[in-house]
């Protein structure tokens, strides 16, 4: 697999964005929340599988390399959330930062967008959803375990192998499992609810490792856990293509047969439901082996309360927010 060290950063460049709204509205039937944040575009992660790749498009850039290298935040993002959140005709459903690129990727770390909305948040008492694969995490417990005493937080870490040389290969700027672990270990500690996400499974790659994942974020405190299979939309699948030419060329083809077999003899299933489990027996064989494990490391096995959307309340517009200065 090839060392372990973390690859060198990438020349960055970083560019304010000034939104015309900062919630995002949902209706596909398969993804169980209604209502996401996403603080920036383009993920220093590095991820080669991410499916939120090809919206750099949107801005004339690549989703490759322009994807890892130019981010883009929502400089404005506490201002509109607020706006937002004040109108009269606003519905308080749960909100959830990270359903595109990480809310904690590296850039986090001295911008703080993400902290900035959880700050405002916390002040509506409004229910927020995480979903991070950083232990970046970890700095604003502060908040989120406050938060969780009102069941207004939950939190699900995203941890997609335990072998350090695959994910350097695959997730090269992502922190290490050890540390995902220990994020997990830091929020059930302080009370925050945190479960688990296998993501992506990738035949003959990471699949063999569902059950070890599973066991190792159970003895690190989720109790939660669940799974998607790889998705290789628009351009993704070129880059994953070139991913396994380069790393794994003698099982390529072995590979995208599989993914092949899941996605009824394409590369991708954009339909609603099939989409994050795939068809036929492999994700049959999945499904099974993923549910068996979860019962014996009894994950999924207790009802927690769902997140508290009757504790939001409006608050009177004060004075004009300072937009973040970076």
């Amino acid at each position: 697999m090839g060392s372990a060290t973390e690859p060198p950063p990438l020349e960055t460049t970083i560019t304010a964005e000034h939104a015309k709204s900062v919630i995002s509205r949902n209706d596909s039937p398969d993804i169980p929340f209604e209502q996401s944040i996403n603080p920036y575009r383009g993920c220093g992660h590095g991820c080669v599988y991410c499916y939120a790749r090809p919206a750099h498009s949107y801005v004339n850039l690549s989703p490759g390399l322009d994807f890892e290298t130019k981010l883009f935040y929502k400089k404005n993002a506490t201002q509109l959330l607020r706006e937002e959140l004040n109108r009269s005709s606003y519905v308080c459903r749960a909100i959830t930062l990270g359903a595109n690129t990480d809310p904690y990727q590296p850039i986090e770390r001295d911008l703080k967008v993400t902290r900035s909305i959880l700050e405002v948040l916390q002040e509506f008492r409004h229910p927020v959803s995480i979903i991070t694969k950083s232990h970046l995490i970890e700095r604003d417990i502060d908040i989120l375990a406050a938060m969780a005493r009102d069941y207004l937080a939950a939190v699900h870490v995203s941890v997609t192998t335990l072998d350090a040389g695959l994910k350097r290969i695959l997730e090269p700027r992502a922190p290490a499992a050890a540390a995902r672990l220990h994020a997990i270990r830091s929020l059930n500690a302080a009370g925050v609810p945190v479960g688990a996400l296998v993501a992506p499974v990738i035949p003959a790659i990471n699949d063999h490792e569902i059950e070890h994942i599973l066991a190792a974020v159970a003895q690190a405190g989720a109790r939660t856990a669940g799974y998607v299979m790889l998705r290789l939309p628009y351009e993704v699948k070129d880059l994953f293509r070139e991913w396994l030419a380069e790393h794994h060329p003698l099982r390529a083809a072995h590979v995208m047969s599989l993914v092949n077999d899941l996605r009824g003899g394409r590369d991708n299933d954009p339909n609603f439901g099939s989409r994050m489990r795939g068809t036929g027996p492999l994700a049959e064989v999945v499904r099974r082996r993923f549910e068996v494990a979860c019962r014996r490391l009894n994950l999924n096995t207790l009802r927690r309360m769902p997140l508290d959307t009757q504790r939001f309340r409006p608050l009177t517009p004060s004075a004009p927010q300072l937009d973040l200065g970076f």
